[in-house]
Parts: structure tokens; C-alpha cells; sequence
């Protein structure tokens, strides 16, 4: 087994915690601008539906400051989980039928946490962090709407290797 900072691999298991200080300070930033926002609309005007808005949007990005700060990728022969806080993706690796690296612009994909979004005609779920490669991993079978997950890793090539072993027992993914 090897060790290296937060990775773990042996052989038959990949864990990896990916952080990232960019959108942690980003979510922390925005959440200190709408708490400021909204006490200075209390002190200068009461409570009024912009304070109301200024209040929901620090609680918005003080729960993406919280909930987003690490991503949990675990993969064995069987199953790839991916935990971003309280949300947990399952992909059974028998479901994998193909995966690559993501070269769509951050731009495109709406920043950091979890997104929905078509893309190349196909309807996608996002793991991302702002500064991290993402791999895709193409699904044989829809989850709900959902044909693909990207996912942001410091170790894309070991993932796509370690996919491609776990599948290709079965006979299926071309990563």
C-alpha cells in the first residue's frame, strides 16, 4: 500500500480527499460579503425583502463553505463513491462504460460544488473544485436524468488507470 499526502492506493482500493484553499476562500469571502450586506441593510433600512435576500445568500454560501470544503473519491474493483459533505454519488463499476479526462471550461461547467448540466447532449452531474483536472465517467445505464459524473481529482491518470482495471474484468470501459 501507498501513502501520499491524502491519497491512499493499494490494490484494490483508491481514496483520495480533494481540497481546494481557491473555493474555500471564495465561498468564504462571498458568505462575509452578504452577512456584511445584510447587517448593514438591518442598521441602515430594517428588515426588508433585499436584507431577506442578502440573509439567504450568506446562508447559501456558508453551507457551500461547509459542505463543499473536501471531496471523498473511494474507488475499489466495484464501486466508485464520491462524498462531498452530505451528498454521496455510487457508481458500480459495472455501470462505467467509459471514462476520460474533462477538458470542458470552468466557465461552462458554473464554478465550484455540485451542477447539473447538458453537455455534448448528454446530461451531466459535477464534482468540481476551481483549480482541479476533472475525469468524466460515461454511465452504461442513466441514473435519473444523469449519463455522466466529473469529478475534480489531483490524480487523474492513476483514476483512469485504476478504472480500467476494475472494468476491464468485465469487459467494458475504454478509458
Amino acid at each position: 500500500m501507498r501513502k501520499q499526502g491524502k491519497i491512499m492506493i493499494d490494490n484494490h482500493t483508491y481514496h483520495e480527499r480533494v481540497s481546494s484553499n481557491k473555493t474555500e476562500a471564495l465561498f468564504l469571502v462571498l458568505a462575509l460579503l452578504f452577512l456584511l450586506l445584510s447587517m448593514w441593510r438591518v442598521n441602515a433600512i430594517g428588515l426588508d425583502i433585499a436584507t431577506a435576500v442578502f440573509i439567504c445568500l450568506f446562508s447559501f454560501f456558508l453551507f457551500y463553505s461547509l459542505n463543499y470544503r473536501t471531496l471523498i473519491i473511494r474507488l475499489t474493483p466495484k464501486v466508485l463513491e464520491l462524498r462531498f459533505g452530505l451528498f454521496t454519488w455510487t457508481i458500480p463499476t459495472e455501470n462505467i462504460e467509459n471514462c476520460f479526462l474533462d477538458d470542458t471550461s470552468m466557465w461552462r461547467i458554473g464554478g465550484a460544488g455540485i451542477h447539473f448540466s447538458p453537455m455534448h447532449g448528454r446530461y451531466r452531474a459535477m464534482f468540481n473544485f476551481l483549480e482541479h483536472p476533472r475525469v468524466v465517467i460515461a454511465l452504461k445505464k442513466k441514473k435519473g436524468p444523469v449519463r455522466d459524473i466529473a469529478f475534480s481529482t489531483h490524480r487523474p491518470d492513476e483514476i483512469l488507470q485504476f478504472i480500467q482495471e476494475a472494468t476491464s474484468a468485465q469487459g467494458a470501459a475504454r478509458c
